[in-house]
């Protein structure tokens, strides 16, 4: 097949990709030597593929790098049973940093791991029957769906879906068994041919994302997504999904040829036509994204410049049928509920905000040990929501007084006492941990609320409800493009602002001001604030009233 790339170099990584088709690199020998407190460069990309990310503590650097991994579950759906909870729960206090970091993909990450302890905490994951494979790397990761606890029986059909996509999208390399189970080191010349049946030798240009919906509720910010399904009802049955494809966040900052971008709505199909769809859609990134510029390989940049109606036809091509049209569907409102509620079979379930996504233990709150000890106590299946929270679900009504108990006793609320804006808050992992990162964000997020809840109760604003997020890159992982009000890192204690994402996540947001230092936030925010609450509609939120009033500035700017 010929591209319009096809001239230019291909990028480094592509050319790891073809020279080692099975990702095996030198990890094996080098998790076995233990005179070596890293891999290669070369084999860091490799790791990347096994859910690993090789990085080193930035706040120590001065004193001489410091070399750690951050490992990755592959947990599809954000689903958890006890034992697997514990499997978790147990190895990040053995060997990481004794925390578990939500992601913003329903899954956790190992922070603080050295390499003496990744192969033990690998193989335990590996020993438990779950995996990291394909966590990160150039091929599809966590697959999510909703969280919250069904209210239809027939959304149980969805989760059912995306584990078995999840399933289906999995590389088929036999490098992970071997390193993280058996300890072996991979021949390279025995496997030069493996060709995987979905991903080929070199698998895809970049990262693919995969999301299943259900409206009203857009938890999962679908449109987002390279690849997406929204749950169609009818008469009390899940008849098939609108697929979406071509969504992504990750952009450059002073690189044009980057941006966000939201999904579009392809068309319509029917539930067991699901991983057809997923693999030609899946393929079509595979054979045309751009192998020559990691920064523009995504599949949102195929949809952009060669557009929907070239793409379904190409799509449809694949699959040899045609979609139907899209049916009607309309999202209303993202993110999660907190506290105690009813499921649809009389049981309960309980939402509790984890603040920047970090189950710890503080002073004042030990969560961690709190949701041990529920666990360890009642067998409570949890699961992990898109906003970085925790949802306990299956709860029987004689369980609620003692989880309450035992959550009370740990400085844990359960009645979810926090402001409207901070329980819409999210943020990435940022400094120390990722190399990527240009400014703090989950360390510097909640200082941050702290002096924005101090400007809206001053105003008489206190219960307002703003949906905020921050990362200390452009790259995007807290997706602080579909925030009523986005913060995204430019340099140390300066961000980019961001204004205008909607309450139902279907709208991207646009910069307002760029290269805000700390020290100026108040003064800005408060003065946006103002505006706000002397200009707003009857019932206006603050993102679409910035759409409709700030993006007025920045188009005469």
């Amino acid at each position: 097949m010929i591209k319009e790339n096809e001239s230019k170099p291909l990028s480094h990584n592509e050319v790891l990709k073809e020279a080692d088709p099975i990702l095996a690199g030198e990890l094996a020998s080098t998790l076995l030597n233990p005179e070596a407190d890293r891999f290669s460069n070369d084999d860091g990309q490799f790791l990347k593929f096994h859910g690993i990310y090789q990085q080193d503590d930035r706040d120590l650097r001065k004193t001489g790098k410091k070399f750690m991994f951050m490992i990755r579950g592959r947990i599809a759906s954000g689903i958890l049973t006890a034992d697997q909870y514990r499997v978790y729960d147990d190895l990040a206090t053995q060997y990481a940093n004794n925390t578990l970091r939500l992601t913003s993909r329903q899954s956790i990450q190992f922070h603080g791991v050295v390499k003496s302890g990744l192969g033990p905490l690998m193989k335990s994951i590996n020993d438990a029957l779950m995996t990291t494979l394909a966590a990160c790397g150039d091929v599809n990761r966590n697959v999510m769906a909703p969280p919250t606890p069904v209210t239809e029986s027939w959304m149980e059909e969805v989760h059912a879906d995306s584990q078995c996509l999840s399933d289906a999208l999995l590389p088929t390399t036999p490098s992970y068994n071997a390193i993280w189970v058996e300890g072996v080191q991979l021949n390279l010349t025995d496997h030069q041919g493996h060709d995987d049946p979905l991903y080929g030798k070199t698998y895809l240009p970049r990262k693919f994302k995969t999301a299943f919906a259900v409206p009203p509720l857009n938890d999962v910010d679908l449109f987002t997504n390279c690849l997406g399904f929204i749950a169609i009802e009818e008469e009390g049955k899940l008849v098939g999904y609108n697929l979406t494809a071509g969504g992504g966040l990750g952009m450059s900052h002073n690189n044009p040829n980057t941006y966000p971008r939201k999904a579009d709505v392809i068309g319509f199909l029917k539930r067991d036509q699901v991983e057809a769809v997923a693999k030609a859609v899946l393929t079509v990134h595979r054979d045309f994204g751009d192998r020559t510029d990691r920064k523009h390989a995504r599949l949102k940049y195929v949809l952009e410049e060669k557009g929907v109606a070239w793409f379904r036809r190409e799509l449809e091509s694949r699959l040899g049928f045609a979609l139907e049209d899209p049916r009607p569907y309309r999202f209303e409102r993202q993110g999660d509920r907190f506290g105690w509620h009813q499921q649809a079979d009389g049981r309960s379930f309980l939402g509790l905000f984890v603040e920047t996504g970090r189950i710890k233990d503080t002073d004042e709150i030990r969560l961690k040990s709190a949701l041990r000890k529920v666990v360890d106590t009642y067998d409570t299946q949890v699961r992990l929501t898109p906003s970085q929270n925790v949802i306990l679900v299956n709860i029987l009504p004689e369980q609620v007084e003692g989880i309450d108990q035992i959550l009370k006793e740990h400085g844990v609320s359960t009645t979810h006492e926090k402001s409207p804006i901070r329980s819409a808050t999210m943020a990435c992992p940022a400094l120390p941990t990722c190399g990527l990162a240009l400014a703090e964000s989950e360390r510097y997020l909640p200082g941050l609320i702290d002096r924005v809840e101090g400007l809206l109760q001053s105003r008489g604003m206190d219960r307002e409800e703003i949906i905020v997020r921050m990362t200390g890159c452009p790259n995007g992982c807290a997706r602080p493009y579909m925030a009523e009000l986005g913060f995204v890192g430019r340099a140390p204690r300066k961000y980019n602002v961001y204004v205008g994402g909607n309450e139902s996540g279907t709208r991207l947001n646009r910069v307002y001001l760029e290269s805000v230092k700390d020290e100026d936030m108040e003064s800005v925010l408060g003065g946006m604030l103002d505006r706000f609450k002397e200009g707003r509609q009857e019932g206006e939120r603050f993102g679409d009233w910035s759409a409709r009033v700030l993006w007025e500035e920045i188009k005469e700017g």
